[in-house]
């Protein structure tokens, strides 16, 4: 899959990291995150207050919720272009790095963005959902867990296995068709025709074949041959 990302300088001071559960997606950009504690009858926030309520009908189990894994982003610039839509074609530039400082890939390398059907699971995971409500014009950094990425096994020897992965992405623009494919390229121009009542330019001389080529077949038959039958003369028809 080719993959284009951009390099964005970051403010540590000015941003915070939000962790968002795998299937859900921020509906508006990125907040600090809630510290939250979980009790079978619902969840309940840092000041005390119920959050969710679990329904009577659900039969309740007792124990505390854990997250397994969570995408965790910043937004470094709001764009100021359209709300992003699901399921479009998203056309995006992207760098990617893995946590010790290490580039793997990038568009602006590739020197052209990258399109992918949104939330159609031709990306990974973490960029299936990491777009969710930002506008054109704006850029992020996601922080992709290796289950949101590509798993425990990896794409040896690119892509190690449990990689966690970063990238910072930008959304350039999306629509409802898929790009354009590339035009072929120009035929080339035939040779001019020669102007009327000029000779014929003369053939070109056969190539010689090489050694392993099997010899043309002479037209002389050998001297072992048989000789052809001679042919029956007509009889010519009776005349009236």
């Amino acid at each position: 899959m080719k993959l284009a990302i951009a390099l964005f300088a970051l403010s540590s001071a000015a941003f915070a990291p939000t962790s968002i559960a795998f299937g859900q997606t921020p509906a508006t950009p990125a907040k600090p995150a809630t510290h939250s504690a979980s009790t079978a009858s619902g969840t309940k926030t840092a000041s005390g207050s119920t959050a969710t309520k679990t329904a009577s009908t659900i039969p309740r189990v007792p124990g505390i919720p854990k997250t397994m894994y969570a995408l965790k982003y910043i937004d470094i610039k709001i764009g100021t272009g359209p709300l992003a839509e699901p399921q479009k074609y998203y056309t995006v530039n992207y760098t990617g790095w893995f946590p010790d400082g290490k580039k793997f890939d990038s568009s602006l390398d590739h020197k052209e963005p990258f399109t992918f059907p949104y939330g159609a699971h031709k990306v990974i995971a973490g960029w299936d959902t990491g777009f969710e409500g930002m506008r054109v014009g704006g850029k992020r950094r996601l922080y992709v867990p290796y289950q949101l990425a590509y798993g425990q096994v990896g794409r040896p020897p690119q892509m190690p296995a449990k990689a966690n992965l970063i990238f910072d992405v930008e959304l350039v623009s999306f629509s409802d068709k898929p790009p354009a494919p590339q035009a072929p390229p120009a035929p080339r121009p035939s040779a001019p025709a020669p102007p009327a009542g000029s000779a014929p330019p003369a053939p070109a001389a056969p190539a010689t074949p090489p050694p392993s080529a099997t010899p043309p077949v002479s037209a002389t038959p050998p001297a072992s041959a048989a000789p052809a039958a001679p042919v029956k003369p007509v009889t010519p028809p009776p005349s009236k």
